[in-house]
């Protein structure tokens, strides 16, 4: 690293100053005593002395401070600080104080953020083995169960294979939203914008879970009558993913006899706000912040029970933010959540 000093003179030019005015007393008195004072004799030892010691001093200085200062710095480059090593290097105390308390803190929060990432991981590789062991544990037994003789058995035999088939397409399911996500986050996603009216679109995905929501006796429903249609600009299959994950997660946990509302409402001139409203167990503000991880679920003994992925809110979340939209949560536990996003406005909307 090639470094540049930015000297600081106020320590050598302070102490010479008083060095001189030192001298200067013990000159004067002397001169008092044997009656010769000479004011011009005086005025030229003080500068003389002045100068004279300012070098010596920032000389010294340097030699025995700077370079250690320096010596901070390179070290503080080992440790590829970009905030402390692409600066010039200051031999001022208070400015140097202050840039490596400023490091130290930086040092802090990053040593914080990775063990906060740590603990996540730990977390994710503890809910994903969770999440894998329960349907293949579940395909092993029936398969086990038909190698002890169960096979023999025409009525069994389709019905275990019948329930490790399930335990199989969850397996698939997961893997696949695994491989999904795993390229929201790495890759990226290409989206294919287009208009059309988000209206019909949730619609469409009414249609595809009505059988879903009627084994719970779920309706679903938009708040009132739309007379005209309401066009966005965005990646149509991906947002009819973004609505089916969340009418799903509105039906997975909702009451029986219950209702699931969508809304679509002008939030400012080039923005609509659609909301997913449900009256079911509802979450609590605690699990806010981390609803939308991977494999995160609020009720860790009885959601597993429901199926799914555990992935859903994480892709509806990397999906909403690869459009540079907004994803928004409102809960209260036991009477009900709203999840809702933000989406642009094509230039034709009708509205």
């Amino acid at each position: 690293m090639v470094t540049r000093i930015k000297k600081s003179y106020r320590f050598a030019l302070r102490s010479s100053l008083l060095i001189s005015a030192v001298l200067s007393l013990f000159l004067w008195a002397i001169l008092s005593l044997s009656g010769k004072v000479s004011w011009w004799l005086l005025v030229g030892f003080v500068i003389g002395a002045s100068v004279i010691s300012f070098f010596i001093l920032q000389i010294r200085v340097e030699r025995f401070i700077y370079r250690r200062i320096e010596k901070i710095y390179k070290d503080v480059t080992l440790l590829q600080s970009t905030s402390l090593a692409a600066r010039t290097v200051t031999t001022d105390m208070r400015t140097l104080t202050d840039e490596i308390e400023k490091f130290a803190k930086d040092k802090k929060i990053e040593i914080d953020t990775l063990k906060i990432r740590e603990e996540y991981r730990k977390d994710f590789l503890g809910n994903v083995s969770h999440e894998l062991k329960t349907p293949l544990f579940t395909v092993q037994g029936y398969v086990l169960t038909l190698l002890d003789g169960a096979m023999e058995d025409k009525v069994l035999r389709k019905k275990y294979l019948q329930r490790a088939n399930k335990g199989v397409e969850r397996l698939i399911y997961i893997v696949q939203d695994l491989d999904l996500i795993t390229k929201l986050e790495t890759e990226g996603q290409r989206m294919n914008f287009e208009d059309f009216d988000v209206l019909e679109l949730v619609r469409n995905v009414f249609e595809l879970l009505e059988m879903k929501a009627a084994r719970k006796d779920i309706i679903l429903t938009f708040d009132r009558e739309y007379k005209k249609p309401i066009y966005v600009r965005a990646d149509r299959e991906k947002i009819q993913q973004v609505i089916t994950n969340l009418l799903v997660n509105s039906i997975k946990y909702g009451e029986r006899n219950g209702t699931t509302e969508v809304s679509v409402e002008n939030l400012i001139k080039n923005k609509v706000i659609v909301r997913v409203t449900d009256n079911g167990e509802g979450i609590s503000e605690q699990h806010f912040g981390r609803i939308f991880e991977r494999f995160y679920r609020v009720d860790k003994s009885g959601s597993r029970t429901e199926g799914g992925s555990g992935l859903g809110l994480a892709i509806v979340k990397h999906i909403i933010e690869a459009h540079d939209e907004k994803i928004y949560v409102e809960s209260v536990r036991d009477a009900g959540s709203e999840f809702s996003f933000t989406l642009e406005k094509s230039h034709h909307t009708t509205a």
